[in-house]
């Protein structure tokens, strides 16, 4: 059943039934719900008639001369033409094994005669959404024809060319992001069953530490549309951490609004990328240590007097040396976390100490920017590393520092969220949770960059490393640790009025 013209037929339904009492009555019912429909008395004469022109559904007498119900629809399933259609049986057999054999030669559904109206006309409804659905989803899914060699052309079944596809692929509800539909590909990279994942979320599931970012990504398609390539870590049932490239395409299935997320598996690709990363960093710290000692020898006129010129132009290049190898710092120290090779040194502390901590080593920047740190310090022991988590809050505190005026307020608080849990997959339980804020009143960051500038070298604006000295790494390493703590990390903006980081954190026995 497609989208019709107003004034055409609802759908194209075929009547197969030897009594014409029967036929009369269906027909009668069905056209005056606005429904096309065909009657014949016979199932050879039905066979042909669903082959010549295929009808969107056919309701089927069981009890016929000649050939009964079930044998019209084994040959109705072994047609290409009318393998896909619909049919419902309608029988006054009213026998449990009569309704098991129906639905074993392949009927979607039974209908005991003698029947109310209401019931067939909400069933015939309900199969022809789901056969509705069934072709929106195929014309969805030929954009993925490309990636797919020698795939099917648009016209054949989605079931086929979705179950057959090497990308794994889901569909979600907009409203609550609950998977629909997965295909084998997904199942086989997740370690679900279907039955795990369908009715579901990715936040229920626990499929990432970014479960809860990506329902939120899929709400918002009604404004963006679509979504192309964002990187997720993604979580198997294993506990095995994916990294995947997901593309997200708004769809509307019968009038209800829905996702298309098609993923791809970059988790090797990674792993080179960041061993690559590693080795290039190694090889650049032992010339840019001896460029740097060079230029303080210079600095220090032990090789005679600089010029004026002379001078400035050694402070340009120091600060570009000195710029470079918090750079390379950076990209060591993400990828040693990324890659497990920096442990978590997790001990019970009181987060109070470290908010204190973390605003009396940043008191001298804010002095210097004539920025107010307001810190709301929090008596509570949590298990986490102190180090790290202390390294997170400096660099958020750091940044709203860079990005606020002078007069500006910054806030450092904490709050307990007994009710807001957060799901500990190495203890298999839910835990209270702690949530930090950094409240700044700087200019704020554009909506379509909330998700992006937790990735490395992301930054609100090109010109804000030159600017501001920042290597575009900050805050990807504070995601990581946060992630490596069980937590969460996000923003909420808005521009011209400030910012807000919030990092949550499970309050965790040790």
């Amino acid at each position: 059943m497609t989208n019709q013209p107003a004034n055409s037929p609802k759908a194209d339904i075929l009547v197969i039934d030897d009594t014409p009492e029967n036929l009369n009555l269906l027909s009668s019912m069905l056209t005056a719900q606005g429904y096309k429909v065909r009657s014949v008395t016979k199932g050879t004469t039905g066979l042909r008639g669903a082959a010549a022109a295929p009808p969107d559904l056919i309701l089927l007498d069981v009890n016929m001369p000649e050939m009964n119900g079930y044998e019209v629809c084994q040959q109705l399933k072994t047609n290409d033409l009318t393998r896909e259609i619909p049919v419902i049986f309608i029988s006054a057999l009213g026998d449990v094994l009569d309704k098991v054999k129906a639905f074993a030669v392949g009927g979607v559904d039974y209908i005991t005669k003698p029947f109310q109206v209401e019931e067939v006309l909400a069933r015939i409804h309900n199969h022809l959404t789901i056969r509705q659905l069934q072709t929106q989803l195929q014309q969805q899914n030929a954009q993925l024809q490309q990636e797919i060699k020698e795939r099917q052309h648009a016209e054949e079944k989605f079931s086929k060319a979705f179950r057959s596809s090497p990308n794994p692929i889901a569909i979600a509800t907009i409203g609550e992001g609950r998977f629909l539909d997965v295909n084998p590909c997904f199942l086989k990279m997740s370690g679900y069953t279907s039955e795990e994942v369908i009715g579901h979320t990715a936040n229920e599931l626990h499929l990432g530490i970014e479960a809860e970012s990506l329902t939120q990504m899929i709400q918002m398609l009604t404004q963006t549309g679509s979504l192309y390539n964002q990187e997720f870590e993604f979580c198997t049932k294993s506990a095995e951490t994916k990294i995947i490239l997901l593309s997200i395409e708004l769809i509307d299935l019968a009038g209800i609004e829905c996702a298309l997320l098609i993923a791809n598996d970059i988790t090797e690709r990674k792993r080179l990328e960041n061993e690559f990363i590693s080795l290039v960093s190694h090889e650049l710290r032992t010339p840019l240590t001896s460029i740097m000692g060079a230029l303080d020898i210079l600095g220090a006129d032990q090789l005679g007097t600089l010029s004026t010129q002379g001078k400035k132009v050694l402070s340009i290049a120091s600060n570009n040396t000195e710029r470079l190898i918090r750079l390379v710092n950076d990209i060591l120290d993400l990828e040693r976390m990324k890659s497990a090779k920096v442990f978590m040194n997790k001990v019970k502390f009181n987060a109070a100490d470290l908010m204190v901590q973390a605003t009396e080593a940043m008191q001298a920047m804010a002095e210097k920017s004539q920025i107010q740190l307001i810190v709301n310090p929090l008596n509570i022991e949590i298990n986490v590393d102190p180090d790290r988590l202390l390294q997170t809050l400096t660099n958020l505190l750091s940044n709203a520092i860079k990005f606020s005026e002078p007069g500006d307020t910054i806030w450092l608080n904490a709050e307990v969220q007994k009710d807001n849990l957060i799901y500990v997959k190495t203890l298999n339980n839910k835990f209270p949770s702690l949530v930090f804020t950094v409240q700044d009143q700087g200019r704020g960051i554009p909506e379509s960059q909330l998700q992006t500038i937790f990735e490395r070298f992301q930054q609100v604006d090109a010109s804000d490393s030159r600017k501001k000295g920042g290597t575009g790494l900050g805050l990807a390493i504070c995601r990581n640790i946060v992630q490596q703590h069980d937590g969460k990390i996000w923003v909420e903006s808005i521009l011209g009025e400030g910012s807000t980081f919030y990092i949550q954190i499970p309050i965790t026995v040790s």
